[in-house]
């Protein structure tokens, strides 16, 4: 097997089961490898350390596959990752036949994330090494009970960084429908349904990390309709698909205000709002720039029970951390000022790059600028099924408050 030998003391980070070699710690490449073939990876010292998948085009310039020496990576390799990684998932009684089924890194498979809906899984090769293993991966996730299509939706911007283009389509398989019929199941016997454009959506088509604190903000919205606010007025920020404006709904709402820039989406949002018998008149279906409909309310003088923040990834690498963070809490800012007393924002942010310390920060530097006295009631994050390897803090993207504003 090809080598990659390390420069003098730069192994630590993989004694410490970090799964990423920086090119910078790289002196030299033992062989010939092609991009995404397997390679070993030893230390200046002569160490064997991991087997790692090669990316010559990006600053990442391996990632650990296996700690063991002599591992093989093939089908075999792929069909008992996928199985770990669907045996968890069904220990998690999750309540729901949409889950995150390979989450990268965190299930030991870097660059590749699977989510399942019903019979059909999307996934992601957003690696060179990934994608190298293309058909080995997608034939075990294929093996799966119940499975009827594999579904690629290899479009994210990451792959540029790894000399890759976009790949969709069919792997496995008959074709998905446009819109797949999804479920979650609530803890009082309720479900909620939803639809999935596989092939179109955002990401790989829903935001399934939020499905825990959809089940959080219902409940903030049930508490609030049963101590006196009989009239909950939510305003639902970067809506996408209207997940969080059916949780609010069914929590008791009396009023869902959805905002999303993407027009497209309002009608999706629509959809699935009606599929749950819940109303979706076009008047609270709003077509708009978030941050600038949220100054508009402000001048208006409008007020909110609830305000649910959800925005796009605002940092794709490090140099726009400063701009994000602008953008982060002038979003916050604005939506302190539209908060009834005793009103509770629910903010998040996907940004792996934004760490949950600095999003409190800048969520509390947003408040004190409001000059409103605001408590933290509950700190959030990523559903269940992303779980996080305690060895790859990166793992953990998804930062969320619950806030009451006094």
């Amino acid at each position: 097997m090809n080598k990659l030998i390390l420069h003098p003391a730069r192994e630590k980070s993989l004694l410490r089961r970090h799964p990423w070699v920086f090119a910078g710690a790289v002196k030299s490449v033992v062989g010939k490898p092609a991009m995404g073939e397997a390679v070993e990876v030893w230390s200046a010292d002569g160490e064997f350390l991991a087997v790692a998948g090669y990316s010559p085009l990006s600053q990442i310039r391996a990632r650990v596959w296996d700690w063991h020496r002599g591992t093989q990576i093939n089908e075999t390799f792929f069909t008992s990752r996928v199985r770990r990684a669907y045996d968890l998932r069904t220990s998690l009684a999750l309540r729901t036949n949409a889950y995150r089924l390979l989450n990268a890194e965190s299930d030991l498979l870097p660059g590749v994330i699977a989510d399942r809906y019903g019979a059909v899984i999307v996934v992601q090769f957003l690696t060179a090494p990934a994608d190298f293993h293309k058909r080995e991966i997608a034939h075990a996730l294929a093996s799966l009970p119940g499975i009827e299509s594999v579904y690629e939706r290899s479009d994210a911007d990451v792959r540029g960084k790894e000399g890759l283009p976009e790949s969709n389509g069919l792997l496995s398989g008959q074709m998905p429908l446009d819109l797949t019929e999804v479920f979650e199941r609530n803890t009082d016997g309720t479900q909620w349904r939803f639809v999935v454009d596989v092939a179109g959506g955002h990401k790989t088509g829903f935001y399934l990390d939020q499905r825990e604190n959809r089940q959080i903000l219902r409940q903030v919205v049930q508490d609030l309709a049963q101590n006196g606010s009989s009239e909950v007025t939510v305003l639902n920020c970067y809506s996408y698909s209207g997940a969080f404006a059916v949780a609010s709904y069914a929590g008791g709402a009396k009023r869902v205000i959805n905002v999303d820039s993407a027009a497209p989406t309002l009608a999706w949002a629509k959809q699935n709002l009606q599929l749950n018998h819940f109303p979706a008149p076009e008047e609270d279906l709003i077509a708009a720039d978030v941050p600038g409909y949220l100054r508009k309310m402000r001048d208006a003088a409008r007020r909110f029970d609830v305000i649910v923040l959800d925005p796009p990834k605002f940092v794709q690498n490090q140099s726009q951390l400063e701009r994000a963070t602008r953008a982060y809490k002038d979003i916050n800012l604005q939506a302190f000022h539209l908060l009834r007393p005793g009103g509770v924002l629910l903010t998040f942010s996907c940004s792996g790059l934004l760490s949950p310390d600095l999003f409190q920060k800048v969520v509390f530097g947003a408040a004190n600028d409001a000059k409103r006295d605001v408590q933290a009631l509950q700190w959030l994050g990523q559903a269940s099924d992303h779980p996080t390897l305690l060895s790859f803090p990166e793992g953990h993207y998804l930062k969320g408050l619950v806030c009451r504003a006094l």
